[in-house]
């Protein structure tokens, strides 16, 4: 009565369950006895048959009274009705009596998913005939392993529909049991899985799990499946790479052309501006040596003896290809490779040249052998400040980078989505910035691992449309090692919807995968998850003026009254408005009669300034609300007012300077939203310059302010 290869069924798996210590029906199998049972005892008989998920679909299912021979007479004809079935035996249970609540769910499901791409996971959510529909109102939760406790867990549960019937906690809903009781359940499922892992088992569905007389959690069914064992991770590149590739002493490039304007002398053009030494620029240009007064070697060949931090490849994929082969075969050349071209592994590539690729960087590293790291295919570049390394092929008219060094560092699986960032936030302070390409070999994973070496990064970025086999747990770990040293994480991932995910696939070659998995497995690990861009953007700007501390308690303080009335709008739970004590609102009291203002502003938040507010004022509040219990002040400028001085920067220079100074006075974040057109562009960039984040509207401020409060 051996299990059936790849099927786990309920007698094993109640073996499993009640190795874990979890409670289970008391059950046996006919063919084996004796069996646990008193004669006339309630039972259920089951069917137990290789493959058979949905017993009772099949008439395999007898409720009944405890007589062993009727129930052998049973169990035989349920063998005829499921014979397309091997058959593995009669399992007699115990019929667990159960609480139930009318109208309301009180059954759940429950599986144990070992996920090849997040690791263990546990799915809890309403289960019983109707799961589907509840699974809308009150989707289920998803629980990865490794990143969450089922202290974390049971949190979770107690706010969900499922856990607040089983507490008591709907409305005229008595408790069917009670907090310790789930604690315990949660740790079984913990203990559970360790125990699959050993066994082979890949999924555990237990439907329903019901709570007994005593309020124990119970699996009245489970099945699932067996697999192979968790594939072993690949090799690692060489570390060396992170800092050939933002930092490098010298470069190589192949496929420069002598025609302007193409995407290789595009690349030298901005290259060139670095601040690398004398001489450490090369060329790959067969048949020349020398190119643009650059020293030309005729191939790959010469780097074995000579080689360089960076070679970036501007040349077809079949070229591509040949070259990177070759620097395997000679085992040196280049610690990483930039690949700009597409046609590898994409929608573009019928020939199979990505999976060559890979198979062969791959198999170099399992041996042991010298393997160059990899960026790409279909990258567009990086931007390192601190070189002023430019190697994007987007021409200096039409993105022009000035170096601001800084804590921030980005990664872009799209290329566009990185140039569009670096467009519009000239004045965000990079340590760098990096289009990742296809992940053929390093994946975002390896870049955030990077930036964890990197003690100049405090802030990670990035936009993913979706994960490398594997790279998403890895991603997690990456970005958990990240939080545990006190850096950010900030992540947009594209890919949602199912039109979403075959745009990503067209575009990138990668899978996006299921969101609300990725979602849970990346939150849990402390990434903040954005769900806009315009929130992801906005995230952005206070962070990169401000990579410490967490803003819950909000003062808002504005010169209009509809900021005022949308601010308050948008602040609740534990992002929510700050409050002043009764010291705190004399001495705002008093400050808006020194400024003229009595009768028209009330001394309370948000601070509503009104447009006779000039900037005198705006700091003299703003010095008194840093200093109290809020974490972060948003200040409003509508600019149409002459009250301020919006035009001249002999006027707004000294303002923001002394606004950004408040801030650094007070260890806080302080903000500034300018609700104007173009006319006030130069107000704004005399605001950026002194450093602190600008906004377009208040709603865009608090919306990031709201994404970073949700960070675990």
């Amino acid at each position: 009565m051996s299990d059936a290869t790849g099927f786990l069924h309920e007698g094993r798996a109640y073996g499993l369950l009640a190795a874990a210590g979890l409670r289970v029906p008391r059950h046996g199998f006919l063919e084996t006895g004796p069996l646990p049972f008193a004669p006339g005892e309630p039972i259920v008989l089951k069917g137990i048959a290789d493959q058979l998920w949905h017993k009772s679909d099949k008439g395999a299912v007898h409720f009944g009274a405890f007589d062993a021979e009727a129930l052998k007479a049973e169990a035989a004809a349920m063998r005829q009705r499921v014979a397309e079935h091997p058959w593995i035996g009669g399992l007699v249970c115990e019929k667990v009596a159960f609480k139930r609540l009318a109208g309301l769910p009180t059954e759940a499901l429950v599986s144990l998913k070992r996920d090849p791409d997040a690791g263990w996971l546990a799915v809890c959510g309403i289960g019983g005939l109707q799961a589907d529909a509840w699974a809308a109102l009150a989707p289920p939760m998803i629980w990865p392993l490794a990143l969450c406790t089922p202290e974390q867990a049971l949190a979770d549960l107690r706010v969900h529909w499922l856990g607040r019937t089983w507490l008591g906690h709907q409305r005229g809903a008595e408790a069917l049991t009670d907090e310790a009781k789930l604690l315990a359940f949660l740790q079984g499922l913990w203990r559970a899985a360790a125990g699959l892992e050993r066994e082979g088992v890949t999924l555990l569905e237990l439907n329903p799990v019901v709570l007994d007389g005593d309020g124990l959690p119970t699996a009245l069914d489970g099945v699932g499946t067996l697999g192979a064992a968790a594939p072993a991770p690949a090799a690692a590149p060489d570390p060396a790479w992170y800092q050939a590739l933002v930092s490098p002493r010298d470069l190589v490039i192949a496929g420069v052309s002598s025609r302007a304007g193409t995407v290789g002398r595009i690349i030298l053009e901005n290259a060139q501006k670095a601040t690398l030494p004398e001489g450490s620029i090369r060329l790959i240009k067969p048949g020349a040596t020398e190119f643009l007064g650059l020293p030309c070697l005729p191939s790959v060949a010469e780097l074995a003896l000579a080689p360089t931090d960076q070679l970036i490849v501007s040349l077809p994929a079949a070229q591509t290809l040949e070259l990177v082969e070759q620097l395997c075969r000679q085992g040196g050349g280049a610690t990483v490779v930039y690949v700009v071209a597409g046609g590898l592994g994409d929608g573009a590539d019928t020939e199979g040249l990505g999976q060559r690729l890979v198979a062969g960087l791959e198999a170099h590293r399992r041996e042991g052998k010298w393997t160059p790291a990899l960026v790409g295919p279909n990258g567009l570049g990086l931007y390192s400040p601190d070189q002023h390394l430019n190697t994007l092929f987007i021409p200096d008219e039409k993105l022009p980078l000035r170096p601001k060094p800084g804590h921030v560092a980005l990664v872009s699986q799209s290329g566009a989505f990185l140039i569009t960032r670096l467009s519009r936030r000239p004045d965000l302070g990079l340590r760098a910035a990096i289009a990742i390409g296809n992940q053929m070999d390093l994946r975002c994973s390896d870049f955030l691992a990077g930036f964890a070496s990197d003690p100049a990064v405090k802030v990670a970025g990035a936009y993913l449309e979706g994960f490398a086999p594997g790279d998403l747990k890895a991603t997690a770990e990456a970005t958990r090692g990240l939080r545990a040293a006190g850096r950010r994480v900030l992540l947009y991932k594209g890919g949602r919807s199912q039109e979403g995910m075959a745009a990503a696939s067209s575009h990138t070659g990668a899978l996006a995968g299921d969101h609300a998995l990725q979602a849970s497995v990346l939150r849990r690990a402390g990434a903040m998850l954005a769900e806009r861009i315009e929130a992801f953007d906005a995230a952005l700007s206070w962070l990169g003026a401000f990579a410490e501390g967490r803003p819950r308690r909000v003062a808002i303080m504005t010169n209009a009254g509809f900021e005022s009335v949308v601010s308050a709008d948008l602040l609740g739970g534990p992002f929510r408005g700050a409050k002043l004590t009764e010291a705190e609102t004399a001495a705002l009291t008093a400050t808006i009669e020194a400024h003229g203002l009595t009768g028209l502003v009330s001394p309370r938040l948000p601070l509503d300034l009104t447009p006779m507010a000039d900037e005198a004022a705006y700091l003299a509040s703003a010095d008194l609300l840093l200093a109290s219990e809020a974490d972060v002040l948003v200040v409003g400028l509508v600019p149409l007012t002459r009250r301020l001085g919006t035009a001249d920067p002999a006027v707004f220079g000294p303002f923001a300077r002394a606004l950004a100074d408040l801030a650094r006075q007070h260890g806080k974040w302080v903000g500034v939203a300018v609700e104007g057109g173009h006319l006030y562009d130069a107000y704004r960039q005399g605001l950026r310059e002194a450093g602190l984040p600008v906004f377009l509207t208040m709603e865009e401020a608090l919306e990031g302010l709201q994404l970073i409060a949700s960070e675990l």
